[in-house]
């Protein structure tokens, strides 16, 4: 998700106190940022960030790191975050960078868990490197995902999600668990946090797809 270019984005996300602005600084020490050895779980592509602050607010005991490329998009989270449902929680920061920079922020066997939300399906074949499930991106995933990481991926998109089955055991991942109809599917379902995009697709009538899988 691409929003208009808001000015004032860069300006806000450099002083505000949970958006980290150097985050290679932080490679292997990131319990030192939050003061606690918590596991990290990452959100690739956070949008407007419900999602991951959702789950930053049900679960204390995990640490939350929202990743997105774009300032106007991560400016929105932010604003998210200074509401009064948010702006409590200790255990979330916020990154402005690309997700194919992600072995510069995080050593080996740093996080936890990836969640990818409704990504980009780039849906030009010769784009097809681009799209975050890609092998070209579960390669550079892998090392970062502690022994027990698990990747969780979710897409209303069928073209993109069939692609995605393809590319897990291409990059020699193990598929735990897909579903083309998550909220039907009482096991994949349980405990479901919805994103912005996935409330308005289900809206429509659209079915939500879902896999988890491990390097």
């Amino acid at each position: 998700m691409r929003l208009r270019n808001i000015p004032r984005a860069d300006e806000v996300i450099l002083n505000h106190p949970i958006a980290i602005k150097n985050e290679t600084a932080n490679r292997g020490i990131w319990s030192s940022v939050f003061q606690n050895n918590h596991p990290i779980h990452i959100e690739i592509g956070m949008g407007k960030g419900q999602f991951i602050l959702t789950l930053a607010k049900q679960n204390p005991e995990i640490n939350y790191i929202g990743i997105e490329r774009y300032s106007s998009v991560l400016l929105r989270a932010l604003e998210k975050y200074d509401s009064e449902e948010f702006c409590h929680l200790t255990n979330i920061r916020f990154i402005c960078m690309d997700a194919g920079d992600i072995q510069d922020v995080f050593a080996p066997e740093e996080i936890g868990r990836i969640y990818l939300n409704f990504s980009d399906p780039w849906p030009k074949a010769r784009h097809a490197k681009r799209r975050l499930t890609s092998v070209n991106f579960l390669t550079k995933y892998a090392p970062v995902l502690n022994k027990d990481g698990i990747l969780e991926f979710k897409t209303d998109n069928r073209p993109l999600f069939d692609f995605s089955l393809e590319q897990i055991p291409e990059a020699g991942w193990t598929l735990l668990g897909h579903t083309f109809d998550l909220h039907n599917d009482p096991t994949m379902n349980e405990g479901n946090v919805m994103t912005e995009y996935e409330a308005k697709f289900s809206a429509l009538g659209n079915p939500i797809h879902k896999l988890i899988a491990k390097p």
